[in-house]
């Protein structure tokens, strides 16, 4: 599913234009995104959570040039599902 399908989805649920639903999950998106960067996780109950997690300094190989790299320590975001979302996908599995 893409966002603008999610928007249409959304805008025929609720009867609100699609322009001002598209406003809002932009905006949502953008919060998210903000408090990750500050290194703030987002907890949405029910749904899961929006976290920043450290990953440590790594040794590493570039395999064209057979020489050795180091990998900095560095912070990627991550979702992690709710354990009700989590049962709720595995119970509908087809």
């Amino acid at each position: 599913m893409t966002k603008a399908e999610i928007v249409a989805e959304i805008a025929n649920k609720i009867g609100v234009e699609k322009v001002a639903v598209q406003e809002t999950v932009e905006a949502f998106m953008e919060a998210v995104k903000g408090s990750l960067i500050k290194g703030e996780n987002v907890y949405l109950r029910g749904f899961g959570s929006f976290i920043v997690k450290k990953r440590a300094e790594k040794t590493g190989r570039n395999i064209s040039k057979n020489t050795t790299i180091v990998i900095p320590a560095h912070n990627i975001p991550a979702f992690k599902p709710a354990k009700s979302f989590v049962n709720e996908v595995k119970a509908n599995v087809k």
